[in-house]
């Protein structure tokens, strides 16, 4: 006789075989359903919005699992700042439904940290998401191959123009990435200019083609649940 284990939903309890129950799991912040390739803001018709006409970014186009509102929020800060990394296959499954139906990378690269960062925090959550990303797909993911320099203030809280600044020139590339298409892994986007460095150094490293992979999208301009809850 088979048998099936029974969990807890991670958001209400309720019993079930899966980590959400499916009510949990459908009521999830989604994005809008016609939204820019390249930088997923909502749009009327699913084509590149007039600001990635005008002034095209270093990637080539961004996929996100969810939206960042509640719960997904409240889910990524447990990961981030509570050291909860139960909750990344969770987020990290969600994103690879999404990426199964666009043509795959060469190469997973996750955002690094400052080395100052990583030593506070202990751990790289992108680091974990890519691992997880890396052996469901099997896409072979470069850890040391990117480095973050300079260690920046949070992005998040800072203008656009002020994050710009923060992050302008933080990330050293030396490997050959000709021709390669990348993702790269990060937990959330808002503004894009993290990223966007990034993309720029891989750009020189030869990079043919960056797709961010996040598990969210989030915008500046709309306000955010308090993310603290009991995960």
């Amino acid at each position: 006789m088979l048998m099936f284990s029974q969990k807890n939903c991670l958001l209400c309890g309720t019993s079930t075989d899966q980590d959400l129950c499916s009510s949990c799991d459908k009521h999830l912040p989604r994005l809008p359903a016609s939204h820019c390739p390249v930088c997923l803001k909502s749009v009327p018709v699913a084509q590149k919005c007039g600001a990635c006409l005008t002034k095209p970014p270093a990637f080539t186009r961004t996929i996100a699992a969810l939206r960042y509102a509640f719960p997904v929020d409240a889910m990524i800060h447990a990961v981030k700042y509570r050291t909860n990394l139960t909750i990344i296959p969770i987020l990290t499954n969600r994103l690879i439904q999404q990426v199964r139906t666009s043509d795959l990378p060469d190469l997973i690269i996750p955002m690094p940290l400052h080395p100052l960062r990583l030593r506070e925090r202990g751990f790289n959550q992108a680091l974990e998401m890519g691992r997880h990303l890396s052996q469901e797909l099997r896409i072979s993911m470069l850890i040391d191959s990117c480095r973050r320099i300079k260690h920046t203030l949070p992005q998040a809280g800072l203008p656009w123009k002020a994050r710009q600044k923060n992050i302008l020139n933080a990330f050293d590339c030396k490997m050959n990435l000709s021709g390669q298409h990348i993702a790269l892994i990060d937990d959330v986007m808002t503004t894009g200019a993290t990223l966007n460095e990034l993309a720029k150094v891989l750009k020189k490293q030869g990079a043919g083609e960056i797709s961010n992979w996040v598990i969210a999208r989030a915008w500046p301009n709309l306000d955010q649940t308090n993310p603290h809850s009991r995960f």
